[in-house]
């Protein structure tokens, strides 16, 4: 495996450092106390306390409020005897109310678990019986949703004294708005019920945290296998939220409209809390609607707009786009998946939105390893995902663990600060992902350029032999989605006799257009070697999806053919969506410390 060498420029060989590894501290930050959670939003709390933090319908937070709202949930939770290290859920949509019991959470010395709002009963359960929950926030009725009534429908037996069944550690469930389950309290009888934990045993408990303090867990949901827990230190949400920030420009008083949900990184670490580290306006959104995020971009003045590609073709392709004030909006990132050259292209042309990036993460190394940095070229901007994050190192791998020369396609590992703590009791499964030289295998395909700037160009799954050459899916996608027919693409090998595999691609068509097989096969004929060709096209109304925008490859069926069966858990770091859901055996209480 690749041995860590003296400190050299960016690009030498495979290896591209954001900084040298004796520099690894002073990058993220030189003071330790500020690599805390509740540091980081005392601090913004003291230095700006009039500046606006929240805005959520009619309810606009200051930092010095958004900082006391937090510290009352804190004392709630000591009240309910939540314990330092203990895991507390939330399991609702972007809102206030989740910003400040997630800060709350972490001022309590509590462990934040996030639960996704799409999860039904027993994909919940799984995750809060693994990770021993011992309080849900849990906003009840959201979107028609009973979330407290699929918990009781997943199957599980009701032990004696359970709040709920199938979860044993669970002490109490307090719902965002008013309650009529006898087995939860609403938030205001919940917060009234603080009175007698005295204001300064909130510095007791933060003055216990370190930056390698567990922070928290949060479970991969993606394309394919069951969910694992990724820990996360303190140290490495802060450091990762403010190497986010700092590189794509994020500045105090931005107003970030905040679509990505805050169940994962992409919406809490690259959104809340890197509103806090640099002082800028959050404005949730509880589900993206066209529409209703057009409407308060205008409204609330919106500066900074994140998304995956699916976000901005709905936005471009909006009839009524025109209609709408978005002469604020300065700062664009997306990501999440495969994102089309084209498409940024049409960011910057269409919504005259000068800084356009896609930085590249995933969760198991806090959401972000490479940006572009500042001074960064158009092409370079549109064509690759950046640099290594400072202090931390991405090299690109053959099969054997030896590094490849720039330009060379292999595996993409992460070496840093930043990778995670591991995942949660599966040390087999960290084991895979984190080999002994500390390089997280990524399981994702690229290569670096001489500078450092790193190109993904799929997964290691993904690929597929066509007649003894391989066929990197991502290629054929991005030269797809330049159809002026195709809105976008996503490709799978399918078995063939004589071939081996060959390319079947399915489009989803731009609007107001029918692209014909026929058509698609000649565009890729004149563009791409005979052998990227897709043998097939199946045109698709939209492709299937996690809530964060990830092509889920695995519910693509070829026409005729069997459903492909749901892939188990990978090894390799990842981002699997639960498929079938294991209940969670029993085991003994559990307060995180660090490992």
């Amino acid at each position: 495996m690749l041995a860590a060498g003296s400190c050299a420029s960016r690009g030498a060989g495979a290896l591209a450092r954001g900084s040298c590894a004796d520099e690894e501290a002073d990058e993220v930050d030189a003071s330790p106390a500020a690599l805390t959670v509740p540091s980081c939003l005392r601090a913004a709390a003291t230095d700006s306390p009039d500046a606006e933090a929240v805005v959520d319908g009619e309810l606009r937070l200051t930092y010095a409020e958004l900082n006391d709202r937090a510290e009352q949930f804190a004392r709630a939770l000591i009240a309910a005897d939540v314990q330092p290290g203990e895991a507390v859920s939330i399991w609702a949509p972007n809102s206030a109310p989740w910003i400040v019991a997630a800060l709350g959470t972490f001022a309590a010395g509590a462990v934040l678990v996030p639960v996704n709002t799409r999860y039904k009963g027993a994909e919940a359960q799984y995750l809060l019986a693994k990770a021993r929950v011992v309080l849900l926030v849990v906003d009840q009725g959201f979107l028609g949703h009973d979330y407290l009534g699929m918990l009781r429908s997943a199957g599980a037996p009701a032990g004696p004294g359970a709040v709920l069944p199938g979860l044993p550690f669970l002490r109490t469930v307090v719902t965002v708005g008013p309650s009529s389950d006898a087995a939860a309290v609403s938030l205001q009888s919940f917060l009234n019920g603080n009175s007698g934990v005295p204001p300064a045993e909130i510095g007791e408990r933060t003055a216990t945290l370190t930056p390698q303090t567990l922070c928290d867990i949060v479970f991969t949901s993606g394309t394919s296998g069951t969910p694992k827990g990724v820990m996360t230190s303190h140290a490495a949400a802060v450091g990762d939220s403010g190497a986010w920030a700092t590189g794509v420009g994020l500045r105090a008083g931005d107003r970030y409209l905040i679509v990505n949900p805050f169940f994962h990184s992409f919406g809490y670490r690259a959104g809340l809390l890197a509103c806090v580290i640099k002082r800028a306006t959050m404005i949730p959104q509880a589900v993206f609607d066209v529409e209703s995020t057009l409407r308060t971009a205008e409204s609330e003045r919106v500066t900074v707009l994140p998304g995956p590609p699916t976000l901005f073709y709905s936005i471009l392709d909006h009839p009524r786009l025109g209609d709408y004030d978005l002469s604020a909006l300065r700062l664009v990132t997306t990501g999440a998946s495969t994102v089309p050259e084209e498409l940024i292209y049409r960011i910057r042309r269409e919504l005259d939105v000068p800084d356009v990036s896609s930085p590249y993460g995933l969760t198991e190394v806090g959401g972000t390893a490479t940006i572009c940095p500042p001074g960064t070229s158009i092409e370079k901007m549109s064509t690759t995902v950046g640099t290594a994050i400072p202090g931390t190192e991405v090299a690109i791998v053959d099969n054997s663990g030896k590094a490849l020369p720039p330009g060379q396609d292999g595996e993409i590992v992460i070496r840093g600060w930043n990778v995670m703590l591991g995942y949660f009791e599966e040390p087999a499964a960290t084991a895979e992902a984190i080999d002994a030289d500390g390089w997280l295998h990524t399981g994702d395909l690229g290569h670096l350029d001489e500078e450092g700037y790193l190109t993904v160009t799929g997964r290691v799954k993904d690929v597929f032999q066509t007649g003894g050459f391989n066929v990197y899916p991502v290629e054929v996608e991005q030269l797809l989605a330049i159809h002026p027919m195709i809105a976008e693409a996503a490709v799978i090998g399918v078995p063939d006799d004589r071939l081996g595999e060959v390319g079947h691609a399915f489009v989803v068509p731009a609007p107001g257009c029918s692209p014909s097989a026929e058509d698609v096969i000649a565009f890729a004929r004149e563009r791409i070697a005979n052998f990227k060709v897709p043998r097939g096209v199946t045109v698709v109304p939209e492709l299937p999806r996690t809530p964060l925008g990830k092509v889920q490859k695995f519910r693509l069926t070829v026409p005729g053919s069997a459903p492909a069966a749901t892939p188990e858990s990978e090894p390799r770091a990842s981002e699997p969506q639960a498929t079938s859901p294991l209940a969670s055996g029993p085991g003994p209480a559990r307060r995180f410390t660090q490992p």
